[in-house]
């Protein structure tokens, strides 16, 4: 924001806030919208990668694969029992199954696993023996269901039923081909073809399994095995067994699985929550303080000392805000102040005019009232310098901050400027000496304005030089700055007022000078300006040897382009 003043009023602003009205700032609230999205961004990666873990088709099949192997080695050693003690082979092509020797056996080879069912079918699919169908020696039938399906709980069962629901949308890969299931299987009754399967044995290809889930939610598994004595087909047994480990490690890894997630999730919904302490909120704070400052509440201290101690991007930005008030305010002050000084400039002659009006009513004498007319025809056009000087003025600032700089070469400027000064002079009056390089002195600036500032310090040595006295004019290059200066032979500046003289309205005028001659803007508004060109301008009084006052020197120093 360039220093100076900005565009004046002559009316002092009661508050910055101004214009339309704007929207106000929300307060803060719990859960904020980039809260929101902050959670939104950090969950949602982790809630896709729990998904992916979740589906664990591959980890199944392995489980299956394996609880089929194991199942088909222990079919084996079923069928192969039976078939050296069940079995008749009276006719060695066609051996015959003993129901009274098969039942009791199958029963007990299956005693050790008590969640597994055998059965026992001859070639012709008749059933001739169930593990699970025992018979007293009085001759009762009774059947042993297989043990209960385990119950996990509310949340288990919950967990398993959502787990399986959304199992059924993802796609199912059946790389492995021992892992099928069968759509028609329902119950623990369910079995295969057993002539089919014997068909398939006897082209000595192994039998495939099946697997299927029941109606109360049990994971079977099936395998079918051929009773031979002889290298002849007997019968064949099937084995189920309930894949219970199967289950049970399914929900032991979703269980850990969902723990590490809500542990995560804990921590995401935790980490997000700090980064709203320390970016949305601190945003939404800054945002009211910027309201604050807009609806004139406060001057300083808008911003809290908490944001500012800051040392990350909000710290800056805090700092900017802060520093952005400062300056506004020293604009609004600068701006009253400007008012309240052209209000009493302008109130001087409006009162002289006022006071010749009513002396003029009252005069007859012809002579006094030439005199209080010319007094008259003085003050306006002292007011009309006045208005134009405060309107170029209040300009100044507006226009620099528009319009971008330029490199300017100096060099010839200062030489246009003698010689438009040494053609336009009096006879009597100061010449221009001019000590300057013919180019060289290069700055960043707008020339028209650079051009206004040294023609006012050339008019001000001008109306303080004694006649046919001397301006010098020079300009060289010192520590990467272009240096101006411009000096007269006149009395010099009282030492108290060397920086008051930049003051607006301030006049230090030579003797003999009319008053209302100037404004006592020329050097205000050449401050205004060098300093919005990022230089420096200070006056200085010329010394001889003996300490005495030769005359002021003004220097005018700009950045080298």
């Amino acid at each position: 924001m360039p220093d100076g003043i900005a565009q004046a009023s002559l009316t002092a602003p009661a508050g910055i806030a101004t214009g339309p009205a704007v929207r106000r700032i929300a307060r803060p609230r719990l859960v904020s919208p980039l809260l929101r999205r902050i959670l939104l961004v950090n969950a949602l990666p982790l809630a896709l990668l729990v998904v992916a873990l979740l589906y664990l088709d591959q980890y199944q099949n392995g489980l299956l694969v394996a609880e089929v192997l194991t199942l088909r080695e222990q079919a084996k050693i079923y069928a192969g029992a039976l078939g050296e003690s069940a079995v008749r082979s009276t006719d060695p092509d066609n051996p015959k199954l003993v129901p009274e020797i098969a039942r009791p056996l199958l029963r007990r080879l299956t005693e050790p696993t008590p969640n597994a069912q055998a059965r026992l079918y001859a070639p012709d699919g008749h059933l001739v023996a169930d593990s699970r169908v025992a018979e007293d020696s009085a001759g009762a039938v009774t059947t042993e269901p297989l043990a209960p399906a385990v119950d996990r709980g509310t949340l288990g069962g919950t967990i398993g039923w959502a787990y399986d629901r959304i199992l059924e949308l993802l796609p199912h890969h059946s790389s492995d081909p021992v892992v099928e299931t069968s759509p028609n299987a329902q119950g623990i009754d369910w079995q295969p073809d057993v002539k089919e399967e014997l068909r398939i044995g006897g082209s000595s290809r192994e039998m495939p399994p099946y697997i299927r889930r029941t109606a109360d939610n049990r994971l079977l598994v099936t395998v079918a095995e051929p009773v031979t004595r002889n290298r002849q087909t007997a019968g064949i047994v099937l084995l189920t067994r309930e894949a219970r480990e199967i289950d049970d490690s399914l929900f032991d890894v979703r269980m850990s699985i969902l723990a590490l997630f809500c542990l995560a999730l804990g921590l995401t919904v935790l980490l997000s929550w700090y980064l709203s302490l320390t970016i949305a909120r601190p945003i939404l704070q800054l945002a009211s303080a910027a309201e604050q400052m807009r609806e004139g509440k406060g001057r300083i201290g808008s911003v809290s000392r908490r944001l500012l101690s800051r040392r990350d991007e909000v710290g800056v930005l805090a700092h900017a805000l802060s520093d952005s008030s400062e300056a506004l305010w020293a604009r609004m002050d600068a701006i009253e102040r400007f008012a309240a000084d052209v209000a009493h400039e302008i109130k001087n002659p409006l009162t002289s005019i006022r006071s010749a009006i009513e002396t003029l009513r009252r005069v007859e004498d012809p002579g006094q009232q030439r005199r209080l007319l010319a007094i008259i025809g003085e003050d306006v056009g002292r007011l009309d310098r006045l208005i134009s000087d405060i309107s170029d003025a209040s300009r100044v600032d507006a226009e620099l901050s528009r319009v971008a700089t330029e490199p300017v070469d100096l060099a010839p400027i200062l030489a246009t400027l003698a010689e438009i000064h040494d053609a336009t002079r009096q006879a009597d009056g100061p010449h221009i000496e001019l000590d300057a390089p013919a180019e060289g002195l290069v700055v960043r600036a707008v020339e028209g304005r650079l051009v206004q500032v040294l023609r006012n310090l050339i008019a001000n040595a001008e109306s303080f030089s004694p006649r046919e006295g001397r301006i010098g004019l020079s300009a060289h290059e010192s520590g990467g700055m272009i240096e101006i200066s411009v000096e007269d032979d006149g009395p010099g500046i009282p030492e108290a007022k060397l920086e008051h003289i930049f003051d607006r309205f301030y006049s230090e005028r030579p003797q003999g000078e009319r008053f209302g001659q100037h404004s006592g803007l020329g050097l205000s508004i050449s401050r205004q300006i060098v300093e919005a060109l990022k230089g420096r301008v200070a006056a200085e009084n010329r010394r001889d040897a003996a300490g005495h006052v030769l005359g002021a020197r003004f220097v005018v120093r700009l950045p080298r382009a």
